[in-house]
């Protein structure tokens, strides 16, 4: 399977809530394109969905040390930070993503 329809099976997996067959999916979407970034993205909702936020965190960095001007990267990332208590990392990286996208808008 090539790296796109490995994503397509693990959403179809995600959306039936088969969460580890889901994981499964991404991960090797990843082991063929280790820049994948949507793989990155859905990998880290779905070990959120699991409860592993802290392996979701870890992703999310990953994803974010490919690309560090994706704001969705940096807000995933302030969501989870939120659901770990802790707020002032959240508000920070919320404030990254939010400057990303002011940039992006070219105001």
């Amino acid at each position: 399977m090539t790296k796109q329809e490995l994503l397509n099976a693990g959403f179809q997996h995600f959306a039936k809530r088969e969460y580890e067959q889901a994981k499964e999916n991404f991960e090797k979407a990843l082991e063929i394109d280790d820049k994948f970034e949507a793989a990155y993205s859905a990998l880290s909702e779905t070990l959120n969905r699991k409860g592993e936020v802290d392996n979701a965190v870890t992703v999310v960095k990953k994803w974010i040390g490919i690309n560090p001007k994706d704001a969705l990267a940096h807000t995933a990332l302030s969501r989870l930070y939120v659901q770990k208590g802790m707020i002032q990392e959240a508000e920070d990286e919320m404030a990254i993503s939010n400057q990303i996208n002011l940039d992006n808008s070219g105001m």
